[in-house]
């Protein structure tokens, strides 16, 4: 890409979002492309997009769940970069040239969190938090990874890395609940797994989690986080072993993992905060990569 700026694809899940995609597409930076992959709305989510954006591409899911709708956005995208975002109002999209920037700059993978300084969240509970946090220390130690918002689904990464991802969008809709493992909410948490695996190149930056606008979650915290658990174990169960051979790092340097946040860069994001946040600087985020050389 040497000569060009490289061109970036915004993707948004969406079932039933009619009333908050006016506040989300009103902040959508300049981009090549905006994918709503819409997963069987019953109100006017996909007339709302085309109006509010008439080049919008439209995407309908094969399956159930945001995973799966994030599958299909991805395999959808035809640029460079892909960054994906809620259609709740929940994520910044003011945020998207940080994300971009950081790519640009030699990260793989960079994800959002709630948890640097200058990040936080006026929608979290304090139970939610601490599992988060809980399940953070889990993955740290399982895959000698330094994450900090293990579940927040605010990431953008080159294309290149959606083989490691390995999703499938294509297999029919199951009987059940209609989904395949990798559909739901653990989408997150699979994709941050399968990064470490790969040994890509992963950096976080400050994000603000904003309160949905309109309607409710369709997140379950028992249900959903029993499948972040699972997920867990079932990636873990697939890492290599002491003794077997594991897979070429996905890019030529790596380097090392970052340190154990000070107490400087802690907060608490459950607590609101009165106004939002000044927009972020590049000497705020993570400048590190987040996971280990050489090891998975």
């Amino acid at each position: 890409m040497t000569g060009r700026h490289p061109t970036v694809s915004i993707v948004i899940p969406a079932l039933n979002e009619a009333l908050n995609l006016p506040h989300v597409m009103a902040k959508l930076p300049p981009a090549d492309e905006v994918i709503l992959v819409d997963g069987g709305s019953v109100d006017d989510t996909v007339a709302v997009a085309q109006r509010l954006l008439p080049s919008v591409r439209i995407v309908r899911q094969s399956r159930r769940g945001k995973g799966n709708a994030l599958a299909c956005g991805f395999a959808a995208a035809t640029s460079d970069i892909i960054v994906m975002i809620d259609a709740d109002g929940s994520t910044d999209p003011a945020e998207i040239p940080l994300f971009v920037e950081r790519l640009i700059a030699g990260a793989d993978f960079v994800k959002g969190s709630r948890f640097l300084a200058a990040g936080g969240s006026a929608d979290i509970t304090r139970s939610r938090s601490l599992g988060n946090r809980a399940l953070n220390s889990l993955v740290n130690a399982l895959f000698n990874t330094g994450y900090t918002d293990l579940c927040y689904g605010y990431n953008a990464f080159w294309a290149r890395c959606l083989p490691v991802f390995d999703l499938d969008h294509t297999s029919p809709r199951p009987a059940g609940d209609g989904r395949l493992w990798g559909d739901g909410f653990e989408i997150e948490t699979l994709l941050n797994l399968r990064v470490a695996r790969a040994r890509l190149r992963v950096e976080e930056v400050p994000s603000f989690e904003h309160e949905r606008i309109h309607g409710d979650s369709n997140l379950n915290a028992v249900t959903d986080g029993t499948r972040v658990l699972r997920t867990i174990a079932r990636e873990w169960l697939r890492q290599p072993r002491a003794g077997e051979p594991q897979a070429p790092a996905a890019t030529p340097q790596q380097p090392p993992r970052a340190g154990v946040r000070d107490a400087a860069q802690r907060r608490r994001p459950w607590r609101r905060r009165k106004k939002q946040a000044e927009p972020f600087l590049p000497q705020q985020t993570r400048r590190k990569s987040l996971i280990n050389d050489g090891q998975s």
